[in-house]
């Protein structure tokens, strides 16, 4: 399951997306995770949610972000929900095809193995594609 929050800056992505990381935190038995571009949420979150600065491990492609959250499952199959904080930051990308396909990916990652997604995008939500639309 993906849940996409987009909106322009200042619009309160950030804020919504610390609400429902600390909601997560209280409700949920597994582990949960969040990727952010830097370490902005460090006092902002519960101190339970394990935080990764992906600045840390240059996540700099779609094809590295997927090695790299296969990798954090494969060492803890506990994960139960990810939130990446402003994903194209994060990679140095803008919103296209390639957004649409990694959100895809992350979709069958997530039915597969029992996680949920969240994925905050700064941006319009009208430059989202038609398949970024399922999951608004």
């Amino acid at each position: 399951m993906v849940r996409l929050i987009m909106g322009v800056k200042g619009s309160g992505k950030t804020k919504q997306l610390i609400e429902l990381i600390n909601d997560a935190a209280k409700a949920e038995a597994g582990n949960v995770v969040c990727i952010e571009p830097g370490r902005d949420m460090t006092f902002t979150i519960n101190n339970q949610i394990r935080l990764i600065d992906a600045k840390e491990y240059k996540l700099d492609s779609y094809e590295v972000f997927r090695g790299f959250i296969s990798g954090l499952y494969a060492g803890n199959y506990d994960i139960a929900q990810v939130f990446i904080d402003n994903l194209c930051k994060t990679l140095g990308k803008d919103v296209d095809v390639e957004t649409e396909a990694f959100l895809n990916w992350l979709d069958q990652f997530g039915e597969k193995n029992g996680v949920k997604f969240t994925v905050s995008i700064s941006g319009d939500p009208s430059i989202a594609t038609d398949g970024m639309q399922k999951y608004l």
